[in-house]
């Protein structure tokens, strides 16, 4: 009922997903971001489309067969209806009940993959102490903002690999006033801070990403949307000046996934290697 909120860490974990919005019946993506395969790598098989984004087709649904349909909060209101398929998961994945990629363990205890998940963590462990050993300080205690760009600055929350790499390597969240405030299950990747805000923050790492809506999320694309929101930021913003400055494509660090917080050590890596 999510693919990067639940299906990609089922296929991650070996799970056969056969169906899910936002794809066509060949199971084509329809928007510009396909996270299966910017996460994972190509050459997975792709889930068939169940019909568009919050519009269930019942009949494509039982046409697939499948043995449990697995949805988030947003989807309580459908459970009725998918109950007429399949047995019904919901997920939670709201703001304070979901960090890091602890979805995908959740998923894996649900479907009997906890090896698989195990594994995961066991490469992704390894990979984190020889990214830590190659960084040019020790980051414990240092703070951290990452943001995500859309029309306005946006901090990212606490379900993402992004996340889970930048707090198990050691850096902290920089404290904001209100932190969270007014967020709604919508802001379970992220919440909205000012332009005025954005420009006060003094953190000891920047993370900056550019909306995955596009195709446009590499270094030079993402400097000049934020440059578009606030004029000027790499001349004022601390981190920027001295180079504390890392961007990372939001496609592949955002996923609730052991992948997307391995995807954010090379991040942190290539960054440490400039």
């Amino acid at each position: 009922m999510h693919e990067p909120l639940l299906g990609v860490p089922l296929i991650e974990l070996g799970v056969p997903v056969v169906g899910s919005y936002g794809r066509n019946d060949d199971g084509s993506f329809v928007t510009a971001t396909d996270f299966i395969d910017v996460v994972l790598g190509e050459g997975h098989a792709k889930p068939k489309g169940i019909g568009p984004v919050g519009q269930i087709d019942l009949e494509k649904l039982r046409a697939l067969a499948p043995d449990l349909i697995v949805g988030s909060e947003l989807d309580i209101g459908k459970v009725p209806q998918l109950e007429t398929v399949a047995p019904v998961y919901l997920q939670n994945a709201g703001k304070g009940r979901a960090y890091g990629f602890d979805v995908e363990e959740k998923l894996a205890g649900l479907v009997g993959r906890q090896e698989a998940f195990e594994a995961l963590r066991t490469a992704y462990s390894r990979r984190l102490a020889h990214v830590r050993a190659a960084l040019p300080s020790d980051p414990a205690g240092q703070t951290y903002l990452a943001v995500f760009l859309t029309d306005q600055i946006n901090v990212v929350w606490d379900m993402s690999g992004a996340v889970q790499a930048l707090e198990d390597i050691g850096y902290v969240r920089l404290k904001l006033d209100g932190d969270g405030s007014g967020s709604t299950l919508g802001s379970t990747l992220m919440v909205p801070v000012s332009a005025e805000t954005f420009g006060q923050l003094d953190p000891d790492l920047l993370v900056v990403m550019n909306s995955y809506a596009g195709t446009t999320r590499g270094e030079t694309e993402t400097r000049a949307a934020l440059d578009r929101i606030v004029p000027g930021w790499d001349r004022f913003v601390r981190a920027a000046r001295e180079e504390r400055l890392v961007f990372v494509d939001s496609a592949k660090v955002t996923t609730p996934t052991v992948a997307s917080a391995m995807h954010m050590l090379d991040a942190l890596e290539a960054w440490s290697n400039r």
